[in-house]
Protein backbone atom coordinates (compact mmCIF):
# COMPACT_ATOMS: atom_id res chain seq x y z
CA UNK A 1 0.00 0.00 0.00
CA UNK A 2 1.18 3.34 -1.20
CA UNK A 3 2.71 5.64 2.07
CA UNK A 4 0.60 9.30 1.89
CA UNK A 5 3.07 11.39 3.42
CA UNK A 6 6.26 9.43 1.81
CA UNK A 7 8.70 11.64 -0.28
CA UNK A 8 8.16 11.20 -4.12
CA UNK A 9 10.79 9.24 -5.64
CA UNK A 10 12.70 10.57 -8.83
CA UNK A 11 12.20 8.34 -12.25
CA UNK A 12 14.38 5.77 -11.93
CA UNK A 13 17.42 5.55 -14.38
CA UNK A 14 16.88 1.55 -15.51
CA UNK A 15 14.49 -1.02 -15.39
CA UNK A 16 14.62 -3.29 -11.83
CA UNK A 17 15.13 -7.03 -12.61
CA UNK A 18 11.48 -7.45 -11.45
CA UNK A 19 10.05 -4.48 -13.35
CA UNK A 20 11.73 -6.34 -17.30
CA UNK A 21 10.20 -9.95 -16.04
CA UNK A 22 7.19 -8.64 -16.00
CA UNK A 23 7.28 -7.35 -19.30
CA UNK A 24 8.96 -10.07 -20.66
CA UNK A 25 6.18 -12.46 -19.10
CA UNK A 26 3.04 -10.13 -20.37
CA UNK A 27 4.45 -10.65 -23.75
CA UNK A 28 4.57 -14.27 -23.88
CA UNK A 29 0.98 -14.14 -22.02
CA UNK A 30 -0.77 -11.82 -23.27
CA UNK A 31 0.82 -10.19 -26.05
CA UNK A 32 1.17 -13.45 -27.68
CA UNK A 33 -3.01 -13.45 -28.07
CA UNK A 34 -3.74 -9.98 -28.65
CA UNK A 35 -2.93 -9.75 -32.06
CA UNK A 36 -5.42 -12.59 -32.82
CA UNK A 37 -8.26 -11.33 -31.51
CA UNK A 38 -10.40 -9.28 -33.90
CA UNK A 39 -13.05 -6.83 -33.89
CA UNK A 40 -16.28 -8.59 -34.16
CA UNK A 41 -19.04 -8.93 -31.41
CA UNK A 42 -17.48 -11.73 -29.92
CA UNK A 43 -13.89 -10.44 -30.35
CA UNK A 44 -15.05 -7.12 -28.88
CA UNK A 45 -16.15 -9.28 -25.60
CA UNK A 46 -13.39 -11.15 -25.82
CA UNK A 47 -11.42 -8.04 -25.22
CA UNK A 48 -13.64 -6.46 -22.75
CA UNK A 49 -13.17 -9.42 -20.48
CA UNK A 50 -9.56 -9.96 -20.50
CA UNK A 51 -8.56 -6.57 -19.75
CA UNK A 52 -11.09 -6.28 -16.89
CA UNK A 53 -9.78 -9.56 -15.37
CA UNK A 54 -6.34 -8.28 -15.98
CA UNK A 55 -7.44 -5.34 -14.12
CA UNK A 56 -8.63 -7.02 -11.68
CA UNK A 57 -6.01 -9.64 -11.15
CA UNK A 58 -3.24 -6.61 -10.81
CA UNK A 59 -4.83 -4.21 -8.06
CA UNK A 60 -7.57 -4.32 -5.19
CA UNK A 61 -10.34 -1.85 -3.71
CA UNK A 62 -7.51 0.36 -1.00
CA UNK A 63 -8.94 -0.46 2.43
CA UNK A 64 -11.71 2.59 3.58
CA UNK A 65 -12.47 3.74 0.08
CA UNK A 66 -16.22 3.70 -0.94
CA UNK A 67 -17.78 4.67 -4.18
CA UNK A 68 -21.11 6.53 -5.10
CA UNK A 69 -22.75 5.33 -8.04
CA UNK A 70 -23.79 8.54 -10.26
CA UNK A 71 -26.79 9.03 -12.69
CA UNK A 72 -27.77 12.31 -13.96
CA UNK A 73 -29.67 12.89 -16.96
CA UNK A 74 -26.96 12.08 -19.74
CA UNK A 75 -24.53 12.02 -17.26
CA UNK A 76 -23.53 8.25 -15.87
CA UNK A 77 -20.25 7.37 -13.48
CA UNK A 78 -19.51 7.40 -10.26
CA UNK A 79 -17.59 9.13 -7.45
CA UNK A 80 -14.59 7.32 -5.80
CA UNK A 81 -13.17 8.45 -2.87
CA UNK A 82 -9.49 7.26 -0.78
CA UNK A 83 -9.91 6.49 2.53
CA UNK A 84 -10.33 9.63 4.61
CA UNK A 85 -11.14 11.79 1.85
CA UNK A 86 -13.41 14.81 2.49
CA UNK A 87 -16.50 14.19 0.22
CA UNK A 88 -17.54 18.17 0.46
CA UNK A 89 -13.96 18.88 -0.73
CA UNK A 90 -14.18 21.87 -3.08
CA UNK A 91 -11.67 20.43 -5.02
CA UNK A 92 -11.94 17.59 -7.05
CA UNK A 93 -10.67 14.89 -10.60
CA UNK A 94 -12.45 14.68 -13.32
CA UNK A 95 -11.03 11.28 -14.06
CA UNK A 96 -11.28 9.76 -17.65
CA UNK A 97 -10.67 5.98 -18.23
CA UNK A 98 -8.80 3.89 -21.16
CA UNK A 99 -8.60 1.65 -23.14
CA UNK A 100 -9.30 1.72 -26.62
CA UNK A 101 -12.39 3.96 -26.65
CA UNK A 102 -13.74 0.57 -26.69
CA UNK A 103 -13.59 -1.59 -23.35
CA UNK A 104 -13.56 -1.01 -19.77
CA UNK A 105 -15.52 1.09 -17.45
CA UNK A 106 -15.39 3.12 -14.17
CA UNK A 107 -15.31 -0.50 -12.75
CA UNK A 108 -12.68 -1.84 -14.03
CA UNK A 109 -10.49 1.12 -12.97
CA UNK A 110 -12.17 1.44 -9.56
CA UNK A 111 -9.29 0.35 -7.76
CA UNK A 112 -6.48 2.88 -9.11
CA UNK A 113 -8.84 5.70 -8.99
CA UNK A 114 -9.53 4.75 -5.40
CA UNK A 115 -5.57 4.42 -4.93
CA UNK A 116 -4.78 7.99 -7.01
CA UNK A 117 -8.36 9.60 -4.83
CA UNK A 118 -6.26 8.99 -1.79
CA UNK A 119 -2.93 9.87 -2.71
CA UNK A 120 -4.07 13.11 -4.17
CA UNK A 121 -6.49 13.49 -1.03
CA UNK A 122 -9.26 14.49 -3.43
CA UNK A 123 -12.56 12.89 -4.33
CA UNK A 124 -12.65 11.80 -8.42
CA UNK A 125 -15.53 11.24 -10.83
CA UNK A 126 -15.09 9.04 -13.68
CA UNK A 127 -17.37 8.99 -16.32
CA UNK A 128 -19.18 6.18 -17.29
CA UNK A 129 -18.24 7.76 -21.48
CA UNK A 130 -20.40 5.37 -24.27
CA UNK A 131 -18.24 3.25 -26.14
CA UNK A 132 -17.65 1.81 -29.64
CA UNK A 133 -18.77 0.03 -31.39
CA UNK A 134 -22.06 0.29 -30.02
CA UNK A 135 -21.37 4.32 -30.17
CA UNK A 136 -19.16 5.69 -32.31
CA UNK A 137 -16.92 9.45 -32.11
CA UNK A 138 -18.32 11.93 -31.11
CA UNK A 139 -19.84 10.02 -28.27
CA UNK A 140 -17.10 9.69 -25.73
CA UNK A 141 -15.76 13.07 -26.49
CA UNK A 142 -19.66 14.49 -25.85
CA UNK A 143 -20.01 12.58 -22.79
CA UNK A 144 -16.37 14.10 -21.61
CA UNK A 145 -18.18 17.56 -22.09
CA UNK A 146 -20.84 16.92 -20.21
CA UNK A 147 -19.22 15.55 -17.14
CA UNK A 148 -17.17 18.46 -16.97
CA UNK A 149 -20.07 20.43 -17.10
CA UNK A 150 -22.03 18.67 -14.98
CA UNK A 151 -19.34 19.14 -11.97
CA UNK A 152 -19.41 23.32 -12.60
CA UNK A 153 -23.36 23.13 -12.59
CA UNK A 154 -22.82 21.37 -9.00
CA UNK A 155 -20.46 24.29 -7.67
CA UNK A 156 -16.85 23.35 -8.72
CA UNK A 157 -14.50 25.95 -9.84
CA UNK A 158 -12.58 25.21 -13.01
CA UNK A 159 -9.11 26.21 -11.28
CA UNK A 160 -10.34 23.73 -8.31
CA UNK A 161 -10.13 20.59 -10.49
CA UNK A 162 -8.03 18.37 -12.14
CA UNK A 163 -8.35 16.41 -15.46
CA UNK A 164 -6.71 12.86 -15.37
CA UNK A 165 -7.04 9.76 -17.84
CA UNK A 166 -5.31 6.98 -19.18
CA UNK A 167 -4.60 5.60 -22.38
CA UNK A 168 -7.50 6.74 -24.45
CA UNK A 169 -8.58 8.53 -21.44
CA UNK A 170 -5.01 10.03 -21.89
CA UNK A 171 -6.52 11.38 -25.51
CA UNK A 172 -9.63 12.46 -24.49
CA UNK A 173 -7.96 14.45 -21.56
CA UNK A 174 -5.23 16.49 -24.35
CA UNK A 175 -7.91 17.28 -26.34
CA UNK A 176 -10.39 18.39 -23.66
CA UNK A 177 -7.86 20.90 -22.59
CA UNK A 178 -6.16 22.11 -25.99
CA UNK A 179 -9.43 22.85 -27.20
CA UNK A 180 -10.68 24.41 -23.79
CA UNK A 181 -7.56 26.86 -24.41
CA UNK A 182 -8.31 27.62 -27.67
CA UNK A 183 -11.94 28.52 -27.49
CA UNK A 184 -10.78 30.94 -24.51
CA UNK A 185 -12.62 28.76 -22.17
CA UNK A 186 -11.42 28.24 -18.31
CA UNK A 187 -9.71 24.84 -18.13
CA UNK A 188 -8.27 23.05 -15.03
CA UNK A 189 -6.05 23.92 -12.93
CA UNK A 190 -3.59 20.93 -14.12
CA UNK A 191 -4.48 17.79 -16.15
CA UNK A 192 -2.34 14.42 -16.06
CA UNK A 193 -2.17 11.86 -18.85
CA UNK A 194 -1.19 8.60 -18.08
CA UNK A 195 0.43 6.53 -21.34
CA UNK A 196 -2.26 8.81 -23.46
CA UNK A 197 -2.81 8.04 -27.40
CA UNK A 198 -2.09 10.53 -29.05
CA UNK A 199 -1.68 9.56 -32.86
CA UNK A 200 -4.74 7.83 -33.20
CA UNK A 201 -3.51 6.10 -36.51
CA UNK A 202 -1.12 4.72 -34.78
CA UNK A 203 2.19 5.78 -36.64
CA UNK A 204 4.06 6.94 -33.43
CA UNK A 205 3.71 3.62 -31.90
CA UNK A 206 4.44 1.46 -35.45
CA UNK A 207 7.76 3.19 -35.61
CA UNK A 208 8.48 2.54 -31.75
CA UNK A 209 7.56 -0.63 -32.40
CA UNK A 210 10.43 -1.05 -35.09
CA UNK A 211 13.13 -0.37 -32.29
CA UNK A 212 11.04 -2.62 -29.25
CA UNK A 213 7.93 -4.52 -29.20
CA UNK A 214 5.40 -3.56 -26.67
CA UNK A 215 4.84 -6.06 -23.99
CA UNK A 216 0.78 -5.98 -24.62
CA UNK A 217 0.09 -5.54 -27.71
CA UNK A 218 1.03 -4.24 -31.49
CA UNK A 219 0.03 -0.56 -32.95
CA UNK A 220 -1.88 -2.80 -35.36
CA UNK A 221 -4.10 -4.64 -33.29
CA UNK A 222 -4.37 -1.54 -31.28
CA UNK A 223 -5.44 0.64 -34.53
CA UNK A 224 -8.06 -2.12 -35.54
CA UNK A 225 -9.32 -1.53 -31.57
CA UNK A 226 -9.39 2.16 -32.00
CA UNK A 227 -10.95 2.17 -35.71
CA UNK A 228 -14.30 1.15 -34.15
CA UNK A 229 -14.91 4.49 -32.59
CA UNK A 230 -13.22 6.88 -35.16
CA UNK A 231 -15.03 4.62 -38.33
CA UNK A 232 -16.18 7.25 -40.79
CA UNK A 233 -15.46 10.01 -38.86
CA UNK A 234 -12.65 12.85 -39.78
CA UNK A 235 -9.50 12.27 -38.28
CA UNK A 236 -8.62 15.61 -38.81
CA UNK A 237 -11.48 16.50 -36.39
CA UNK A 238 -9.63 18.70 -33.64
CA UNK A 239 -11.41 16.30 -30.95
CA UNK A 240 -9.00 13.15 -32.38
CA UNK A 241 -5.96 14.96 -34.19
CA UNK A 242 -4.82 17.28 -31.87
CA UNK A 243 -4.06 20.99 -31.77
CA UNK A 244 -1.22 22.02 -29.92
CA UNK A 245 -1.56 26.01 -30.99
CA UNK A 246 -3.23 27.54 -27.79
CA UNK A 247 -1.05 25.50 -25.91
CA UNK A 248 0.56 28.87 -24.63
CA UNK A 249 -2.77 29.13 -22.33
CA UNK A 250 -3.22 25.23 -21.22
CA UNK A 251 -2.71 24.09 -18.07
CA UNK A 252 0.16 22.72 -16.99
CA UNK A 253 0.38 19.25 -18.15
CA UNK A 254 2.22 15.91 -16.33
CA UNK A 255 2.72 12.87 -18.93
CA UNK A 256 4.15 10.05 -17.38
CA UNK A 257 4.75 6.58 -19.98
CA UNK A 258 6.28 3.58 -19.54
CA UNK A 259 9.56 3.03 -21.49
CA UNK A 260 8.72 -0.38 -22.89
CA UNK A 261 5.32 0.77 -24.43
CA UNK A 262 4.98 1.85 -27.77
CA UNK A 263 2.83 4.69 -26.55
CA UNK A 264 6.12 5.95 -24.97
CA UNK A 265 6.26 7.34 -28.20
CA UNK A 266 2.77 9.37 -28.16
CA UNK A 267 3.91 10.58 -25.19
CA UNK A 268 7.33 12.23 -26.29
CA UNK A 269 5.48 13.91 -29.21
CA UNK A 270 2.62 15.31 -27.40
CA UNK A 271 5.39 16.77 -24.60
CA UNK A 272 7.51 17.88 -27.50
CA UNK A 273 4.48 20.21 -28.76
CA UNK A 274 3.18 21.68 -25.81
CA UNK A 275 6.53 22.83 -25.20
CA UNK A 276 7.02 23.94 -28.75
CA UNK A 277 4.00 26.07 -28.67
CA UNK A 278 4.84 27.38 -25.77
CA UNK A 279 2.61 25.19 -22.89
CA UNK A 280 4.08 23.18 -20.22
CA UNK A 281 4.37 19.61 -20.62
CA UNK A 282 6.25 17.25 -17.82
CA UNK A 283 7.38 14.25 -19.65
CA UNK A 284 8.50 11.24 -17.27
CA UNK A 285 9.33 8.31 -19.39
CA UNK A 286 10.03 5.00 -16.56
CA UNK A 287 12.63 2.89 -17.81
CA UNK A 288 11.03 -1.08 -18.65
CA UNK A 289 7.46 -0.34 -17.75
CA UNK A 290 4.40 -0.93 -19.42
CA UNK A 291 1.32 0.40 -20.73
CA UNK A 292 -0.73 2.14 -17.65
CA UNK A 293 1.95 0.63 -14.98
CA UNK A 294 0.25 2.81 -12.42
CA UNK A 295 -2.82 1.17 -12.11
CA UNK A 296 -0.78 -2.49 -11.99
CA UNK A 297 0.51 -1.95 -8.37
CA UNK A 298 0.93 -5.92 -8.02
CA UNK A 299 3.81 -6.17 -10.35
CA UNK A 300 5.73 -3.14 -9.61
CA UNK A 301 6.33 -0.81 -6.97
CA UNK A 302 6.93 1.97 -9.37
CA UNK A 303 2.93 2.00 -9.64
CA UNK A 304 2.99 3.61 -6.42
CA UNK A 305 5.92 5.83 -6.53
CA UNK A 306 4.52 6.93 -10.24
CA UNK A 307 1.34 8.29 -7.66
CA UNK A 308 3.82 10.18 -5.08
CA UNK A 309 5.34 12.10 -8.18
CA UNK A 310 1.71 12.83 -9.90
CA UNK A 311 0.64 14.31 -5.78
CA UNK A 312 3.34 16.88 -5.69
CA UNK A 313 2.58 17.84 -9.32
CA UNK A 314 -1.11 18.30 -8.73
CA UNK A 315 -0.30 19.79 -5.31
CA UNK A 316 1.67 22.46 -7.18
CA UNK A 317 -0.27 23.13 -10.15
CA UNK A 318 -3.49 23.70 -7.60
CA UNK A 319 -1.44 25.95 -5.12
CA UNK A 320 -0.43 28.11 -8.57
CA UNK A 321 -4.18 28.14 -9.86
CA UNK A 322 -5.56 29.32 -6.71
CA UNK A 323 -2.92 31.98 -5.97
CA UNK A 324 -3.64 33.54 -9.21
CA UNK A 325 -6.59 36.34 -8.98
CA UNK A 326 -9.80 35.39 -10.69
CA UNK A 327 -9.30 38.66 -13.39
CA UNK A 328 -13.46 38.89 -13.50
CA UNK A 329 -13.71 39.33 -9.59
CA UNK A 330 -15.14 42.44 -8.51
CA UNK A 331 -16.66 43.09 -12.12
CA UNK A 332 -20.35 43.98 -11.96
Amino acid sequence: MVELTAPAPRVPARAAARTRLNALITRVGVGSVTGFIGTSTAGVAVSRGLIAALMGAAGRMPRGASVVQVRDGGVVGEWVYGAGVDRRSETAVLYLHGSAYMMCSPGTHRSFVARLSAVLGLPCFVPDYRLAPEHRFPAAADDVDAAWQWMLDRGYEPENLIVAGDSAGGHLTGAFVLNRAADGEPGPAAAVLLSPVVDLTFGLSAQQERRRRDPMITAAAARRLVDLYTRDADLSDRRLALDYHAAADAPPMLIQAGGAEMLSADSRHFASQVSAYGGRADLEVWPGQMHVFQALPRLTPDADAALLRIRDFVADALATSTAIPNENEGVA
